[in-house]
């Protein structure tokens, strides 16, 4: 079984919630996915932490790299300084919502399937299933084992997804039970992504915010 190694493409699976078949967090699902997309970039060494703001390391190249975290990286490297949190916030301008983003490039390799449907016979819709159930399933067996398997085995990229899906409050991978129970290890855990989760937990807030004040 192919197991996606992008950390945006497996935020993603997570987010699915298979029992009623339609993703979860879907107001957050853009703050979070170009989280992942931050952590990706720096495990990878194409960004560093340069004094509380991403910097593309010189000569990084996007090769290999999944659309969204490819994408993000491009405007890092041309925009000015900023930080963290202004990344997760930041819309990726022609190249579309992260969600959307990471969506098509699933669809392409063969991961979901996206079907236009209406809501209610009305509105336009778009209806994912998962084509193989079994990568999801790994993927949340991955987190649980995360949370108890000896620190010196898990592997970082594990670490990195249970810090982001706490952060994000990702209950379709990790329940608020787990997340008490855990709370410790999660700790741990967590420098696998840097700076990130915090910055991730101030843009959910900060949206919130916007939100309640719009209203």
């Amino acid at each position: 079984m192919d197991v996606p190694t992008a950390l945006p493409e497996k935020l993603y699976l997570l987010a699915y919630n298979p029992e009623h078949e339609r993703l979860s967090a879907t107001a957050r699902l853009d703050l979070v996915l170009r989280a992942a997309a931050l952590v990706e970039l720096l495990r990878r060494g194409l960004i560093r932490d340069d004094g509380r703001h991403p910097a593309a390391v010189e000569g990084a190249a996007a090769d290999g790299l999944d659309p969204l975290s490819a994408a993000l990286l491009e405007l890092i490297r041309e925009g000015r300084r900023r930080s963290w949190q202004h990344w997760i916030g930041r819309r990726l301008g022609p190249a579309g919502r992260a969600g959307r983003v990471v969506r098509d490039g699933l669809a392409a390799a063969g991961r979901i399937r996206v079907e236009e449907h209406r809501i209610l016979g009305i509105f336009p819709g778009r209806r994912i299933t998962l084509r193989e159930p079994g990568v999801r399933k790994a993927l949340a067996a991955a987190v649980t084992s995360a949370l108890s398997a000896p620190l010196s085995r898990v592997d970082p990229a594990d670490a990195a997804v249970v810090a982001l899906v706490d952060a994000a409050r990702l209950t379709t991978a990790l329940t608020w039970r787990q997340g008490r129970e855990h709370r410790a290890r999660i700790q741990k855990l967590a420098p696998a992504a840097g700076p990130v989760p915090r910055a991730l937990r101030r843009a959910i807030a900060a949206s919130r915010g916007a939100e309640g004040a719009a209203s």
